[in-house]
């Protein structure tokens, strides 16, 4: 049939629905490109040391083979405030993504029960730009000191860690704060760690700042409990919708190193991304004063 007869067959009217449909189904039929996960193959794996009487305690929690640390977590049981974590460690270094996180502590008194530490690893398939930089404070006899290790430029912090050097127990962890906010990425973390009893010997604290080229729906959300005088506190910090837990942080206010977190939680499961962190703090010798306690949830798109 030649062109002009099929223009005849046809009319114009009916070539331009035509082609108007042909458009209109290209564009209802290409798929809306989904959000693509952050962090995918997010999980969160948990290793327990063994329980006794002993003074120290350390583990360590490794991601499954081919997955990288994105942050960290631990718990202390059995201890309700006796114990204190000295070191939470993860490994890597400025040109190396970390695997795994360390957890040793302390008792804090002689404690006379059995207890046991557990180490969290938040773990996730390979992280474009993922490394681990560190920053250690002055080294004295003052009884406070702060440290902040922030990330390299033009990256974002997804985890944190910490380690005491020199003083053996006798010092906690106060502040362990990431920057950011609810509309902004993190890109460092404030170690302030107060002693506990009077120490005499020279002692510092060093952050650990996990890092990683810019993530989607970076944030960092917190959440503050009741200030009261009781001896326990507890508060969770809950990712927004439609995100996932990437590290955590916590801040103890008003209580100067007369208490400690006993619990700092990461929710999840081998096979479940984690969405919210738990911090739960205990006095650690008697306090009349009112404090609370802030947990803080570092957060990307799933």
């Amino acid at each position: 049939m030649s062109a002009r007869n099929a223009s005849r067959r046809f009319g114009p009217r009916a070539l331009s629905l035509m082609v108007g449909l042909a458009v209109t189904g290209a564009v209802v039929v290409a798929p809306a490109a989904p959000a693509s996960a952050a962090v995918p193959g997010l999980v969160r794996v948990a290793v327990t040391s063994v329980s006794n009487s002993t003074d120290f305690r350390s583990v360590t929690a490794t991601c499954p083979v081919g997955k990288v640390l994105t942050g960290a977590g631990y718990e202390l049981n059995g201890a309700t405030g006796e114990a204190v974590v000295d070191d939470f460690r993860p490994n890597g270094g400025p040109a190396t993504a970390p695997t795994a996180v360390t957890v040793g502590a302390y008792e804090a008194e002689v404690f006379a029960g059995n207890w046991s530490v557990t180490a969290y690893a938040v773990c996730a398939n390979p992280v474009a730009g993922l490394v681990r930089v560190a920053a250690t404070s002055v080294s004295s006899s003052a009884d406070f000191r702060s440290v902040t290790a922030t990330c390299p430029v033009g990256k974002v912090l997804t985890g944190t860690g910490y380690e005491l050097n020199g003083v053996t127990g006798e010092a906690v962890v106060d502040d362990f704060r990431p920057n950011g906010g609810v509309a902004a990425a993190p890109s460092a973390v404030t170690v302030g760690a107060y002693e506990a009893d009077a120490f005499a010997g020279n002692w510092s604290a060093t952050a650990y700042a996990i890092c990683a080229n810019p993530l989607a729906g970076l944030v960092r959300t917190s959440v503050t409990s009741v200030s009261n005088s009781t001896d326990f506190r507890s508060v969770t910090a809950t990712c927004p919708a439609g995100k996932v837990l990437t590290g955590a942080g916590y801040e103890l206010n008003g209580v100067t190193g007369e208490a400690v977190v006993d619990d700092f939680r990461p929710n999840g499961g081998p096979a479940i991304a984690p969405t919210s962190a738990t911090a739960g703090a205990y006095e650690e010798d008697a306090f009349a004063g009112n404090w609370s306690n802030t947990a803080y949830a570092i957060c990307a798109t799933a």
